[in-house]
């Protein structure tokens, strides 16, 4: 899978721009707030209808302008796949082969990317919102019924959490539509969970080996999905609801007092052990970071065997935050077979071919230019 074509109209800092891109690698260089980032944004904008950047789409329309428009062409291996996505300040319109389609969650996921960018390196350090994230986004991206799934759960953890706010002020005072509230957040947190477990265990499957290779054979990775209740995945649905069902009644009166649901998916998070210790709170900083390459590594190895496809890979200025042996590990890994973007103000001090053979895009104050050949 690749995108041999993108258009942007009044995107960011960007009036108007069409570009051609090769099948390969497409390196885009420029100095800091040029466009370099905005260009890899819109990529993952057009691929997942919303940014990794902001959670205002507003944000992505040019000053001044009334809307903003990414259009792609993807190349698959059954042909073209014309992607469009206007945004508005009234919110989104997305086509996909020309014909608009009425729910988002039928367009996630025709165009599948993974995004690595300085942040990411934030996915083992950072907070349990970023690695629910990034649960939450590659699985949308595979599963259909997963992003169906888990926006049906926000919205019924929002009415419950309104609810035990109107129960905590007194302003209501009858249980029975909590009770009701619980049982439909019950049914959707148990299929999250559950496709949440299935999903860590292929990610580890991939992962494992991918970080073995990096540490040169001296480390093991593990990754731990960790709800808010005490299940594994070896619980069926059935176990799975019994066990929330019973810590929904012990903590009642608890979450009446705070209104606020205290348990569920929304409050899950993942650990990454190496060597059988949380490399969160023991690893170097070496180790974060041979943590965090080898689950994007996983991550396209992964959506290859669930879809059949390559995901498009975008490196967003990550290359300069790895050393030389990092760097050469990722770059090797992905020659020729993942159309892969890389954002840098310089190529100089990486030295690998697959750079050398690189399309080079020049970026400056919102145009962009090709200039053919690598560097």
């Amino acid at each position: 899978m690749y995108i041999d074509e993108l258009e942007l109209a009044h995107y960011r800092n960007y009036d108007k721009l069409t570009v051609q891109f090769d099948n390969n690698v497409n390196v885009i260089l420029g100095e800091n707030a040029q466009g370099k980032t905005n260009v890899m944004e819109s990529i993952y904008v057009l691929a997942m209808a919303k940014s990794h950047r902001t959670s205002n789409d507003k944000d992505l329309i040019q000053w001044e302008s009334e809307y903003a428009k990414i259009k792609g062409r993807v190349m698959k291996h059954h042909g073209a796949l014309p992607l469009e996505l206007s945004i508005t300040k009234k919110g989104k319109k997305a086509r996909l082969n020309h014909l608009e389609q009425s729910k988002l969650s039928r367009y996630i996921g025709n165009m599948n990317v993974v995004m690595f960018a300085p942040e990411d390196l934030h996915l083992v350090k950072g907070s349990p919102q970023v690695r629910r994230r990034f649960i939450d986004m590659e699985i949308g991206q595979i599963s259909a019924v997963y992003l169906h799934d888990s926006s049906l759960y926000q919205k019924i953890l929002q009415q419950r959490n309104h609810y035990l706010k109107q129960l905590q002020v007194k302003k209501q005072r009858d249980e029975t539509m909590l009770d009701v509230l619980t049982d439909q957040f019950i049914e959707m947190a148990v299929k999250i969970i559950n496709r949440r477990f299935q999903f860590i265990d292929l990610l580890q499957q991939w992962a494992k080996p991918i970080h073995s290779g990096i540490s040169r054979n001296l480390e093991t990775l593990e990754v731990v999905y960790k709800p808010s209740v005490q299940v594994t995945n070896e619980d069926n649905a059935e176990a799975i609801e019994a066990v929330m069902r019973k810590k929904f009644e012990e903590l009642r009166s608890r979450e009446i007092d705070r209104g606020v649901t205290l348990i569920g998916p929304h409050r899950d998070d993942l650990q990454f052990l190496v060597n059988g210790h949380d490399v969160q709170t023991f690893g170097s900083q070496g180790q974060q970071r041979t943590t965090a390459l080898s689950i994007k590594l996983a991550e396209i190895e992964l959506i290859r065997a669930e879809i059949g496809e390559y995901p498009i890979l975008l490196l967003d200025d990550v290359l300069s935050e790895l050393d030389d042996y990092r760097q050469s590990h990722l770059l090797n890994t992905i020659q020729g077979k993942v159309q892969t973007f890389v954002t840098t103000t310089s190529v100089e001090g990486i030295d690998h071919q697959t750079l050398r053979e690189a399309t080079t895009f020049i970026v400056d104050n919102g145009s962009m230019s090709r200039q053919t050949g690598g560097g």
